[in-house]
């Protein structure tokens, strides 16, 4: 049932049809060195294939999964051999193209610069991540959607009536719901919509001879749950993340259990959930709620304890929690900050007067001079400068007016005024603490800095 023209391909109207890239490279038999990146089942290889039936160059395939150094060469050779002969060239196209390693991707290098060959190539991962930049700098990506339910629906309908390629010769009786749920089952997939239909007439092939109906119940008895899709390596794996990650940030606990869900039902290790809920603690709320960063650690432990599925409920405790906890990155942009800084400015020391004294040459050069006791002061507070002074005044941490970053903001704001009045004397006499009468002027060396 594999389409044997572009005006059969279903799908990706952002690419075929009047004035799109596809359908006027291929009218032009101009066709540039291509990557197809899209899900499985949304066409690639049929698009490969259409090339190669319609365009006047030669074509050549191979797949990454079985070919390897000495396959690509042999496949050079001939395309050199026929651009000798004063052939048009040749079309060779790489299935799952980013399963060859960087060496073997570089082998395509030269013949595609100078135009021995023309690559297709077809990827189900992120091009970006998996081929090389050399060679990914030398062709047009060309994204491929997954196919909606409608698209596949017609996709099925078109196998049911088909009786020279599809099954239009058996005596099919399908309930209306049929087609519908099986291009929902198939999420995308037209390659596994059309097995799950020729698994389902195989299956039931006794119904189908004594004339009875292909429906939901035959369904559900002869076809097993397609497990979630997700892949822990590939990109699904960080699409996934990345969307429970934004739905958290967004406040949206039902979409954050979702996709906490989609990726627990698809094998995803708990742990590295755990850990990106750590992370995005600190993050996303920071000090705004400082109990958001225990819970994801006690989450964390819980599900080491207990494992999967009993653990899964710990976790969606936390993403429930994280999302609906008061929001401030304001830690984050601060960290940000000041790392910058510090990589620009790393030669810098830190006042003398914060430094330790442990020796008399230290207290003669002035460590630790003039350093002021900060509970020998009312409030347990005094004005000193603890940066290099080249940064001081330097101000990186900016909480928002949201959840206990707020509280957070006040005291800044009461030791910024305190600052103001920095040229207050001590409330009580120097060495002794508020409210003593017991002398400390002998004990500096056992405080605590």
């Amino acid at each position: 049932m594999r389409p044997r023209s572009l005006a059969e391909v279903l799908g990706q109207r952002h690419l075929i049809g009047p004035g799109r890239i596809l359908s006027e490279a291929l009218a032009a038999d101009r066709i540039p060195s291509l990557i197809f990146w899209g899900p499985p089942g949304s066409g690639k290889t049929t698009i490969a294939r259409i090339f190669a039936r319609e365009t006047s160059r030669r074509f050549e395939a191979l797949s990454a999964v079985t070919a390897g150094v000495k396959e690509v060469r042999a496949v050079m050779e001939r395309a050199g051999e026929e651009i000798r002969r004063g052939g048009s060239g040749t079309i060779l196209f790489v299935d799952e193209i980013h399963r060859f390693n960087k060496g073997q991707q570089d082998a395509f290098l030269p013949f595609v610069e100078d135009g021995t060959i023309t690559l297709v190539g077809a990827s189900t991962e992120n091009p970006s991540f998996h081929l090389n930049g050399a060679l990914l700098s030398r062709c047009r990506v060309v994204v491929l959607n997954a196919l909606a339910e409608g698209e596949l629906v017609t996709i099925l309908e078109r196998a049911v009536s088909d009786a020279e390629e599809g099954l239009g010769r058996l005596p099919l009786r399908l309930s209306p719901e049929l087609l519908p749920t099986l291009a929902k089952l198939a999420e995308g997939d037209g390659r596994y919509a059309l097995n799950l239909l020729e698994t389902l007439v195989d299956l039931t092939a006794a119904t189908i001879a004594a004339g009875g109906e292909l429906g939901i119940k035959e369904l559900e008895s002869c076809l097993q749950r397609r497990a979630a899709r997700h892949d822990r390596d590939g990109d699904f794996h960080f699409n996934l993340i990345s969307a429970l990650h934004k739905s958290m940030r967004g406040s949206d606990p039902d979409a954050a259990l979702y996709w906490l869900a989609r990726m627990l039902t698809g094998g995803e290790n708990g742990l590295y959930i755990a850990r990106r809920l750590i992370r995005f603690a600190s993050e996303d709320i920071g000090n705004a709620d400082p109990s958001a960063l225990a819970l994801a650690l006690h989450a964390k432990d819980a599900y080491h304890f207990l494992g999967s599925p009993e653990g899964d409920l710990a976790l969606a405790q936390a993403v429930v929690y994280l999302a609906t906890a008061p929001k401030s990155n304001s830690l984050y942009r601060a960290y940000g900050e000041a790392q910058r800084v510090a990589a620009r400015s790393g030669h810098l020391s830190p006042p003398l007067a914060v430094l330790n004294a442990p020796t008399a040459l230290m207290k003669e050069l002035g460590y630790g001079k003039e350093y002021r006791y900060a509970h020998d002061y009312e409030h347990g507070f005094v004005a000193q400068e603890y940066l290099p002074a080249e940064l001081g005044g330097s101000r990186f941490y900016k909480p928002v007016e949201r959840g206990f970053e707020r509280e957070i903001a006040r005291r800044l704001a009461w030791w910024h005024k305190l600052r103001e009045q920095s040229h207050q004397p001590p409330t009580t006499p120097a060495g002794q603490f508020p409210g003593s009468d017991i002398d400390t002027s002998q004990k500096d060396e056992n405080k605590v800095d």
